[in-house]
């Protein structure tokens, strides 16, 4: 078992700790440019990494993430030439019907001349958050959150409890709400409409009941409904530690990934925030013992991972804290992009989980199977066509004999 800690050759599922460390390296990344070419190197590093570590048969919201990034951007673009975003223009693609506002409306506007310039800002700003999203995609795609969630420190276990009911909760009712269709389908009911999905959401409720009734007997029998006594000195400890930590935490990611605020007044926040709740989260573990079945291991594959992710986005970090040009592109007047050598060499070291990750079991076992059946064929080739010299003999006498013949028939 401990050589399979660190073995990234025998297939084993990764950390989900280590992937979501990847993805919010990579979502960095993304967040601290403009740069159209970098953006799309992002989500082709993410999707690579996807098609060559996600396990087989589990769910993939990567392309459903796509699409709501090309959502995102569509949204952006109309808002922009509907309302207008404050940015000068020069070329003039089309003019919209305008609805004139008062004086103070500040800026904004109904309709009116929409410009090049515009449109492209709007558009950059868009393929940023939709980077971000794809980066998201990838990390539910390769860790599933479930699994995820058992890493819930021991003070936050409620939390954590309600989290996993809740996203159990909702395939099963859509799982529940088809099976109840397909059976009515089978009775010969096949509606539509309002009036049909009343007729479903009885039984449905009905069984989302039953199980919740039976979640809860279970949890009850398994001693999830058990109280921590704590005096009111370690609550109160343990409540300053974490308000601090999270107003740290969320003001130093916010100086992170907001390009306008600078670097250094983030991280400092960041790591304060991070070292208050782990304090906090400290304090509350000593009072709470929880045990967990099969922990996910921590080794070589999923250090490496997780550095990577770091230096995807440290990489394209001080390349905007550095200035280089080409990371965030100027609109007013419009430039053709162009890819910086030093953030593109960020990105692609996140390609290394690609082959450094282990691969999953399911994975493994179907290369392994297509390894197999690719053996199985070139025999069977070699045992129809052996390649000895009376079969190549035979081959060159009958093109011989059909040569002469051929001689013999012509006029």
């Amino acid at each position: 078992m401990n050589r399979a800690h660190h073995d990234p050759r025998l297939p084993r599922l990764l950390h989900p700790a280590a992937w979501w460390a990847w993805a919010i390296g990579l979502a960095m990344a993304a967040s601290r440019t403009t740069n159209p070419l970098l953006l799309a190197l992002v989500v082709a590093v993410a999707g690579f990494v996807v098609a060559s570590r996600r396990e087989l048969g589990a769910a993939s919201p990567f392309g459903a993430f796509l699409r709501l990034g090309l959502f995102v951007i569509a949204m952006r673009v109309v808002l922009q030439a509907v309302l207008g975003g404050g940015v000068p223009g020069r070329i003039v693609l089309f003019t919209l019907p305008e609805v004139p506002l008062p004086a103070g409306a500040g800026g904004v506007r109904l309709g009116g001349p929409v410009s090049l310039e515009g449109v492209l800002a709007a558009a950059y700003d868009g393929a940023r958050l939709a980077a971000v999203l794809a980066c998201i995609g990838a990390a539910n795609a390769l860790a599933s959150p479930r699994r995820l969630l058992r890493y819930v420190p021991a003070t936050l276990y409620e939390v954590g409890t309600a989290l996993v009911v809740a996203l159990t909760y909702a395939p099963q009712l859509v799982d529940d709400a088809r099976r109840v269709r397909a059976a009515r389908r089978l009775r010969g009911h096949d509606g539509r409409g309002p009036r049909e999905l009343a007729r479903l959401a009885v039984p449905v409720l009905d069984s989302a009941l039953e199980r919740s009734l039976d979640l809860a007997a279970s949890m009850e029998s398994r001693g999830y409904g058990r109280s921590v006594h704590r005096d009111p000195r370690s609550r109160r400890r343990a409540t300053t530690l974490t308000l601090i930590g999270l107003c740290g935490v969320v003001a130093g990611v916010y100086g992170l990934m907001d390009g306008g605020s600078a670097p250094l007044l983030g991280l400092p926040l960041l790591l304060i925030g991070s070292a208050a709740a782990a304090a906090s989260l400290a304090v509350g573990a000593r009072r709470e013992r929880r045990s967990r079945y099969r922990p996910d291991p921590w080794g070589a594959p999923e250090w490496m991972v997780t550095l990577s992710g770091a230096a995807a986005g440290g990489f394209v970090l001080a390349a905007a804290q550095q200035a280089v040009p080409g990371i965030v592109l100027q609109t007013s007047p419009a430039v053709w992009p162009a890819l910086p050598w030093l953030p593109a060499l960020g990105v692609l070291i996140g390609l290394l989980p690609a082959w450094l990750a282990p691969l999953p079991p399911l994975r493994a076992l179907e290369r392994d199977r297509h390894t197999r059946n690719s053996d199985k064929s070139n025999n069977n080739t070699q045992d129809q066509h052996p390649p000895d010299g009376n079969t190549r003999d035979s081959q060159n006498s009958n093109t011989t004999d059909s040569k002469i013949k051929s001689i013999r028939s012509a006029p």
